[in-house]
């Protein structure tokens, strides 16, 4: 039997075992969601929904979708410092649920246990960095775990488009110092994410380690404290959200319209491959990336 050259030299498709397929929704807990949700409005975000049970918005733009908690109930809200949000969640699209699950919970994962109320989802989570969860939904398609948790927001569009193009291209995680092997290990051995090389940078902040979801669809950030930094000042967290543009400077004009502003010093500027916005609230900032 003969190959042919192509069959010879083909690669490999990267591992997916969990089936990922991009970020369903990224979650932020607060005690203040009024004024949290005036920042993701001037980020383009809209309220679209509202949870049928608890105080959690549903906020959209394109197709990205955040989840603002602040269900009084929730542990991670009442943990939260001085009502400064944290990302509390980042949900994964999988081809099955039950199944990415449990494979996480064979691997070592701790579990969440569900607090789903009569007629509520149960959306299977395991514990992230930080008291945060990972979350896994099979249900992104035709339909969504949104139609039976959520009621919309009479009048409002419930499919807002995305300023100047934006989607997610993925979380900056705060870790421990010397830990980025530690953490390599985790998302390789749990998702089958795989190491960026260093030289292969985005953005303008090229800190830290870079890795690719197995679906190609977002990055992962781990950066290390710096050297003179105390570790109690620096907690393992997920610390924020970057979102893919085609014209960064087109961006950052628009946004600038809306109020955002951005960080801008003799180290540190917008321009074409990145930007950053200055920090508000203690602690909500997004990065802008040339995709």
């Amino acid at each position: 039997m003969t190959l042919n050259k192509v069959d010879r030299e083909a690669v490999p498709e990267m591992p997916n075992r969990l089936g990922i397929a991009g970020i369903e929704f990224i979650e932020y807990a607060t005690s203040r969601p009024q004024v949290l949700g005036q920042v993701l409005e001037s980020m383009g975000f809209r309220p679209i929904a509202r949870h049928r049970s608890r105080e959690v918005t549903l906020y959209r733009q394109g197709g990205m979708n955040l989840v603002v908690n602040a269900s009084p109930d929730d542990a991670r809200v009442s943990a939260t410092v001085d009502g400064q949000p944290v990302i509390s969640a980042v949900a994964f699209r999988v081809q099955d649920a039950l199944k990415a699950h449990t494979r996480c919970l064979d691997l070592g994962a701790w579990g969440v246990d569900s607090h789903a109320q009569a007629m509520e989802l149960h959306i299977p989570a395991i514990h992230g960095p930080g008291g945060s969860r990972f979350y896994f939904v099979d249900r992104w398609q035709e339909f969504s775990i949104y139609d039976i948790d959520f009621k919309p927001i009479p009048t409002v569009d419930p499919h807002p488009p995305a300023l100047a193009g934006m989607s997610y291209f993925g979380v900056v995680q705060y870790i421990g110092a010397a830990r980025s092997a530690d953490w390599q290990t985790y998302y390789e051995h749990m998702f089958d994410f795989t190491a960026i090389p260093d030289e292969e940078r985005f953005g303008i902040l090229p800190k830290g380690k870079l890795m690719k979801s197995p679906c190609g669809s977002f990055l992962w950030q781990l950066i290390e404290p710096e050297p003179w930094m105390d570790a109690d000042d620096s907690p393992e967290c997920l610390q924020r959200i970057g979102f893919g543009v085609a014209d960064v400077g087109q961006a950052v004009v628009a946004l600038k319209a809306r109020g955002v502003e951005f960080v801008e010093s003799t180290r540190l500027h917008p321009e074409d491959r990145g930007a950053l916005t200055r920090a508000t609230l203690g602690s909500v900032a997004f990065e802008l990336v040339h995709q």
